[in-house]
């Protein structure tokens, strides 16, 4: 299962990208706590349905799938491992967090999103 959420800080304003094929992809990276450490964690969000209103030090949470990519930079093959976002919005929006524990109760099933939640 490749299931992820993530609450933290964006660490740097959002950037917009209009790919060749006409897609437009958005990238944020996200600042976040594992332990005492803090972590940063690229999210790359493509075809958002509408813009959200989020700039540097915002809290957001976001709910995706995570996936490494490959590409051509300098003639050698590049890496990077990134969260797909399917869900994004300030932690102050309760549409968007009720949207997120909808599509992750939809992604992991009720039960396991049930017995995650009483954690």
């Amino acid at each position: 299962m490749n299931v992820v959420a993530i609450t933290g800080r964006l660490s740097s304003e959002p950037t917009v990208r209009e790919l060749p094929t006409g897609s437009v992809r958005i990238n944020v990276e996200v600042t976040t706590k594992v332990g005492n450490v803090s972590v940063s964690v690229p999210l790359v969000w493509f075809d958002p349905a509408k813009k959200v209103p989020v700039k540097a030090g915002d809290e957001i949470a976001a709910v995706g799938t995570i996936r490494r990519r490959f590409y051509q930079a300098g003639g050698s093959t590049q890496s990077r491992t990134e969260m797909v976002v399917v869900h994004f919005g300030r932690q102050d929006d309760r549409r968007t967090m009720a949207a997120q524990r909808k599509w992750l109760a939809a992604a992991m099933g009720a039960e396991v999103f049930d017995g995650l939640r009483s954690c």
